[in-house]
């Protein structure tokens, strides 16, 4: 990414290719991660159009401080915790049971039967459920390194902790996940 000066004395945002050639500004960022940041707004908010709109606060960011991106050393990483931040922010306005049921409707197979779909879509459930419960720090983790498949290095740099502490947590939180999915499944065996 490069950011120049034009003739107004405003910075304009130009990314480089693989090939070195300058690209459009906001327009190259939002085609280049657009998506990653819908997924990662959506894996807080698990609402499409919440998640869409969390995209565009975060562009809308990006060209408030367009004059401060020459200092800024991962872009990706960057957008990544702006986008998070604000879906944070978002959910914490937002009942969880607002958004869990019709989610976890969305994850079930279509081409399946009746019974197997509910059975499914409750199983989704209860995994949201015992996410939802996890510290906040070991959510976060799981959510950006489970479900957006985020490397640990970059994970570590989204919530400002070490590559280790960032393990320790994920850890963590898949024990714990584990734990309490099982013992849901323990109590679901004896009905």
């Amino acid at each position: 990414m490069i950011a120049t000066a034009n003739a107004t004395g405003e910075y304009e945002l130009t990314l480089q290719n693989e090939r070195g050639e300058a690209e459009a500004g906001v327009a190259a960022l939002v085609e280049g991660y657009g998506s990653l940041l819908f997924r990662v707004a959506h894996s807080v908010l698990r609402s499409h159009a919440e998640a869409e709109d969390v995209v565009q606060d975060a562009f809308v960011r990006v060209l408030e401080h367009r004059k401060t991106l020459p200092g800024v050393r991962d872009l990706r990483v960057w957008l990544v915790r702006i986008a998070w931040n604000l879906a944070l922010d978002r959910r914490r306005r937002i009942r969880p049971d607002q958004l869990d049921a019709a989610f976890a409707a969305s994850l079930a197979g279509h081409a399946v039967p009746a019974d197997q779909a509910l059975g499914d879509a409750r199983r989704v459930r209860s995994m949201l459920e015992a996410i939802e419960r996890l510290p906040k720090l070991e959510k976060q983790v799981l959510l950006l390194s489970g479900v957006e498949e985020l490397p640990t290095a970059e994970v570590a740099r989204v919530i400002g902790r070490s590559e280790s502490a960032t393990r320790a947590l994920l850890f963590r939180a898949r024990s714990r996940l584990r734990e309490r999915l099982d013992k849901t499944e323990r109590k679901g065996d004896r009905r």
